[in-house]
């Protein structure tokens, strides 16, 4: 354990009274110091995180708040009891059993607490995550600290963890088949967590679903379509989808196209893709492509032009179509040009006289 300590042992041996009083003297004075000295080892990572904003600091100092005083006096009691060699009421290989339990004790909240501290950092870093998959996932991360401290406990008292963890195995084996849809979709629900694919208030589509997400909740996702009616999809099977997310959108390529007449000259058809060019280029919000005349249709010549709307709103897009939709009107009307309206053509032939018909 600790070195000899002359001074007690010959001074009051004998005399286990005075031996213990001068024990506790010792302990409460290291108690006061270790935590004098952690107090001012905390304030100094704190200093230095404010000034320099070094994340390893902060989380260090806020690993040493998580320091158990209790655990802390105990552990100071126990160097003194060393120290003076009091007779303790228990045999070395119990207080063997005390010093790990102590000291697994104080790592395993140390540890905690970097866990919650570094998560925070980490889904900090990611931006926005969903509080129940935080939460979850925090919980999920805790656990495992909390049951490794305690089976290393129990391995050090004596106890033999062999079969504790076999028949916890095979019983979570068992729980894990019977309830292995719920935990399918609760890992679902952690993986949306933390790789994002979408988030509250997207929109996004697959299959024959549209509409934006409302919940990312443990099991299910709600989605509001666009008919008004709330759609309750399994985060299992909604990550099987290849799903389109709209919000996420940096620009919208729009083509559409425009039909004319036969009627129209060579010279007037060959000035419509400037035209369409000048009133695309006229909005704002908008990079144009091309404009080209596509292909001789049955009753009209068709143009198909190309253009990229440089915002993901719906509504914004269909505003500037619009105005490009007038404005070719306007400037296809100014210069005589007509618009290609579906029409079908028929022929009708003089029946003929028949032969055996009367003069």
């Amino acid at each position: 354990m600790l070195a000899d300590w002359p001074a007690g042992s010959s001074l009051f041996a004998g005399h286990p009274v005075m031996q213990w009083a001068l024990a506790l003297t010792v302990g409460a004075v290291l108690f006061f110091v270790m935590s004098a000295a952690l107090q001012l080892f905390r304030s100094r990572l704190q200093r230095r995180a404010d000034v320099s904003g070094h994340p390893l600091a902060q989380t260090t100092a806020e690993v040493l708040r998580r320091t158990n005083r209790a655990v802390l006096l105990i552990l100071s009691l126990l160097i003194g009891a060393e120290l003076i060699r009091a007779p303790l009421p228990w045999s070395g290989q119990n207080a063997q059993h005390l010093w790990f339990v102590l000291v697994a004790l104080q790592l395993a909240l140390w540890l905690d607490r970097a866990v919650d501290v570094g998560l925070d950092h980490a889904l900090a870093s990611r931006g926005r995550v969903s509080t129940v998959t935080a939460t979850l996932f925090r919980f999920l991360l805790r656990a495992v600290v909390s049951v490794v401290a305690l089976l290393a406990m129990l391995d050090n008292l004596g106890v033999n963890i062999t079969a504790l963890v076999a028949s916890l195995g095979i019983g979570g084996v068992a729980v894990a088949l019977a309830v292995q849809t719920i935990l399918s979709d609760l890992f679902a629900s952690i993986s949306i967590g933390l790789d994002k694919p979408f988030e509250a208030g997207d929109f996004i589509v697959f299959g024959q679903v549209a509409g934006s997400i409302e919940h990312v909740g443990l099991k299910t996702t709600r989605i509001r379509s666009l008919g008004g009616e709330q759609i309750v999809c399994s985060n299992t099977e909604l990550l099987k989808q290849t799903i389109q997310n709209y919000k996420r959108m940096q620009q919208r390529r729009i083509i559409f196209t425009v039909r004319i007449t036969y009627m129209t000259g060579v010279d007037r058809a060959a000035s419509v893709p400037g035209l369409i060019r000048a009133q695309i280029e006229r909005q704002p919000d908008t990079r144009y492509d091309r404009a080209h005349l596509a292909r001789f249709g049955d009753n009209a010549l068709e143009y198909e032009a190309v253009y990229y709307v440089m915002t993901a709103d719906y509504n914004r897009y269909m505003d500037i179509q619009q105005e490009i939709n007038f404005g070719i009107m306007r400037e296809l009307e100014a210069a005589g040009i007509a618009l290609a309206l579906p029409e079908r053509i028929v022929r009708l032939h003089p029946a003929r006289q028949s032969k055996d018909a009367p003069a």
